[in-house]
């Protein structure tokens, strides 16, 4: 059990949702506009997780060197940025135990709060379309504050936010950005074990817990 908890900071790709499927859409069709072939989807599942930016740079050093990346980045960000909105959340489902482990984790009085590295002009949406936007009190992107997961500042931001010492919050994560984010910010931290750690196994990381389900981590939480 975690004991004395106030409350929870849970991640969006990969933890509540599975949007692979989405960037799969968006991103073959950004390679398409570079005259690029398509990716796999597990390829690209690999290369989740530390934000647009780096999403861009990965699959584009599929076809090109370091510089060839550089020179082609602004044209691949900017077709990605066309064609994400459109489709954002078409493709995506809720994994199973998401609605009802924020629900227990209401009725337990926790506070809640969404903290992802996508950019919030993309979470903000997304998190509507699937009815989640209205258990957070607060939700922060990738672009809200100058650093993202995994440095500590958005984590910090949230337990200033709510006016709570950090060791009383838990992040809830998919990968090792979430619990390298908590454990520098002195907050306690879960990981699920299905969602895209950039291909490295969820059991190599440090962290208080693996669990199944966010229903499972909220029935952890005391």
């Amino acid at each position: 059990m975690l004991h004395d908890i106030k409350a929870a900071i849970i991640d969006l790709d990969g933890t509540m949702l599975d949007t692979a499927p989405d960037f799969h859409v968006a991103v073959n069709r950004m390679r398409a506009d570079l005259g690029l072939t398509p990716l796999a989807m597990q390829t690209i599942v690999d290369f989740v997780g530390k934000g647009t930016e780096n999403l861009m740079r990965r699959v584009l050093a599929v076809d090109y060197d370091e510089q060839e990346v550089e020179q082609h980045f602004a044209q691949a960000l900017e077709s990605y940025q066309y064609h994400y909105p459109l489709i954002n959340g078409d493709y995506s489902t809720l994994y199973p135990g998401v609605i009802d482990g924020l629900n227990a984790m209401k009725q337990k009085g926790l506070r809640l709060a969404c903290v992802t590295n996508k950019p919030l002009a993309f979470a903000l949406p997304l998190l509507e379309k699937k009815g989640l936007r209205s258990y957070f009190e607060i939700v922060y992107g990738g672009d809200s504050l100058p650093q993202k997961k995994p440095h500590p500042a958005p984590l910090l931001q949230v337990c200033k936010d709510f006016d709570l010492q950090p060791a009383r919050v838990v992040a809830i994560g998919d990968s090792s950005n979430d619990a390298q984010a908590a454990r520098a910010a002195g907050c306690r931290v879960l990981n699920v074990p299905y969602g895209y750690n950039h291909g490295e196994p969820i059991h190599d990381v440090d962290s208080d817990g693996i669990v199944q389900t966010l229903l499972e981590a909220a029935n952890l939480i005391s």
